[in-house]
């Protein structure tokens, strides 16, 4: 089998005449294969110069013809421009081309009117498509090798016929983005409209000049209804809270920072001290700084599956506060055992807890795409109006619920002087990390 490739531009008169050739060959011969790869004008050169780079061929004009060695599992043999096509028919085949001046250049007039029209059509169809576009930050990031899988499971984004993944991290090689959007490629997922890595110039940018930048970004280009997630180790909420500042025309409601890992944390040691499952335990509520001053909330905390002196059906609860009777591990034990539960497990597994945290985003992911009950309770870093009488203007975790879409504050929780007191330090913390920021940019200005 002779296989060829045959590329040009589409207004090139010898593209025109090794094409009829080359197709008078296809008809006549059975063991002669061409792919035509016909191209506009505009796009040639940059093709050409790429195609040739990474082949380590020479050629500088259209049309370029090369033999593909299929049985040979070697890369293509350059035969060159037409005359070369047409010499190495002619000794191979004993075939010639007589085509006229006159006819070249008709074709080649009719090859660009038909490219530009396709070119159209393309456009065009894109138009059609309307893909949900999601960017992630730090794509290098172990949580997003399975993070990313699990934003096209079933019920995450439903109404979502496909998407448009968008990954950057700042600093990053391009060959190491380009790495994670081939795999993600490679996962054939049907909703995958294309996914790309973007560059970013600034590598040593501190947190708050990030996040600004981040924000105005949000602002200018950014649809209004945009859901906006911020996940990670350290200055959730600062990072929240400067996102929201810099992207005044998005309503503040599209930002949160997500509490839900360090929920998650806690409510696995509750389920260990009474011997059942994790989601057997709900409505743990974390307050205030996600990833430093916060507090683990128990008075609605339900325990389900308990083993204790009363049992009912799968969905009989009790309260978690009544079935623990060791005070003393409340308040201690289990809240050093939360807050040192990521590092306890990273130093086990010798790589982040990559798989809670994205259950954590995921989880509230399809609560914001109307996949849960009202009656669920998240902890959510929100941007504070006054609720519960904390301190307004500081993004503040707190319990929220999810209902068509949008989350709300539950009004109904009870906050005692010991708990405020807890709220306030949070509040004081997070206060400071803005002053700090603020005094930050002003000494870099």
């Amino acid at each position: 089998m002779a296989k060829f490739v045959l590329a040009g531009k589409a207004n090139c008169p010898y593209f025109a005449k090794a094409e009829l050739l080359a197709d008078l060959l296809q008809r006549s011969l059975p063991k002669f294969s061409i792919h035509k790869l016909c191209m506009h004008p505009n796009e040639w050169q940059q093709w050409l110069e790429t195609t040739c780079k990474e082949n380590g061929w020479q050629h500088e004009y259209s049309p370029m013809i090369w033999r593909e060695l299929i049985n040979r599992g070697g890369k293509g043999m350059l035969l060159g421009g037409f005359s070369d096509f047409l010499e190495h028919v002619q000794a191979y085949y004993g075939i010639t081309s007589d085509m006229t001046t006159e006819l070249m250049m008709k074709i080649a007039t009719e090859n660009l009117l038909t490219r530009e029209l396709c070119m159209k059509e393309e456009v065009y169809h894109q138009s059609l498509i309307k893909p949900l576009h999601i960017w992630i930050s730090s794509a290098l990031n172990p949580t997003c090798y399975i993070l990313i899988p699990q934003l096209f499971a079933p019920g995450v984004f439903r109404d979502a016929p496909t998407i448009s993944l968008h990954l950057l991290d700042v600093g990053a090689i391009e060959e190491d983005l380009q790495g994670v959007r081939m795999e993600t490629e490679d996962l054939a997922l049907p909703q995958l409209h294309k996914c790309g890595g973007e560059d970013e110039e600034e590598s040593k940018v501190k947190v708050s000049e990030r996040y600004e930048q981040y924000g105005r970004l949000i602002d200018e280009r950014a649809h209004k209804n945009v859901a906006v997630i911020v996940a990670g180790n350290t200055l959730v909420n600062l990072k929240c809270s400067l996102l929201l500042e810099n992207a005044p025309s998005v309503d503040s409601g599209h930002f949160v920072g997500m509490a839900t890992q360090l929920e998650y944390e806690a409510r696995a040691h509750i389920a260990q001290k009474l011997s059942v499952k994790t989601a057997d335990v709900t409505d743990v509520i974390v307050w205030g700084n996600i990833s430093g001053s916060s507090h683990v909330d128990l008075q609605r905390a339900k325990v389900f599956q308990y083993e204790g002196a009363i049992w009912g059906p799968s969905d009989f609860s009790q309260p978690v506060l009544k079935m623990i009777y060791d005070r003393k591990w409340l308040q201690t034990d289990f809240l050093n055992l939360v807050s040192s539960q990521r590092a306890t497990v990273a130093s086990k597994s010798q790589r982040a807890t990559a798989i809670s945290a994205t259950n954590g985003i995921i989880a509230v992911l399809k609560a914001w795409n109307c996949n849960s009950s009202a009656e669920e309770v998240f902890s959510l870093g929100i941007l504070s109006t006054g609720q519960y009488n904390l301190p307004a203007g500081v993004v503040f975790s707190m319990p929220v619920s999810f209902q068509d879409g949008r989350w709300s504050v539950l009004s109904d929780v009870i906050i005692g002087d010991e708990m405020r007191a807890k709220l306030q330090i949070a509040a004081d913390q997070l206060r400071e990390e803005k002053d700090l920021a603020s005094r930050t940019r002003k000494d870099t200005a």
